[in-house]
């Protein structure tokens, strides 16, 4: 299975410590083909065509960024508005991700305590990730379990080692 991960932090080579070993892990991982997303688009301006292309050319397709907000990255939801044409993803002859896997890749900086009806944020990770759900059924795909990475703040090297190991594993699958 070929898998795309699509990277979507705006400062992936310096003040990411978590998605740039997730990121350095995936590109370690066979059959799998990572894209800095930031580092392509510094200006914002997406090459519609090109990222076209590399969703056609991939089996399964994951989106990985640092949730903000309760959401991800301004470039993302760029992304999803411009590359995700009616025509192409969906609707009329729009059938790009019919039979691909769809996925997320998101890390927290809170810990998964705080994702939970009685927890700080209210929501669980799941709730709060309901959109990518929503879209992967909307385009067509396989939606499937999330990779989180909760607690990124302070993550310790063992547990950022371990979650590399994880991800590469979640990617290989």
């Amino acid at each position: 299975m070929k898998t795309l991960v699509l990277v979507f932090h705006p400062d992936l080579k310096g003040q990411s410590h978590v998605n740039a070993a997730l990121a350095a892990a995936a590109e370690k991982t066979p059959n799998v083909t990572v894209r800095d997303e930031y580092a392509l688009y510094p200006d914002g301006k997406i090459d519609v065509k090109a990222e076209q292309a590399a969703v056609e050319a991939a089996d399964r397709v994951v989106f990985q960024f640092p949730l903000y907000w309760f959401s991800s990255p301004a470039l993302l939801k760029t992304w999803e508005d411009e590359v995700l044409e009616h025509g192409w993803a969906y609707g009329g002859d729009g059938h790009a991700f019919e039979g691909k896997e769809f996925a997320v890749a998101v890390s927290t900086g809170s810990p998964e305590s705080k994702y939970q009806p009685d927890g700080d944020n209210r929501y669980t990770i799941d709730q709060v990730l309901i959109p990518f759900d929503g879209t992967a059924h909307h385009i067509g795909a396989t939606w499937v379990k999330p990779f989180v990475t909760f607690a990124s703040f302070g993550i310790s090297d063992e547990a950022l080692t371990e979650a590399a190991k994880n991800y590469q594993e979640f990617l290989s699958k």
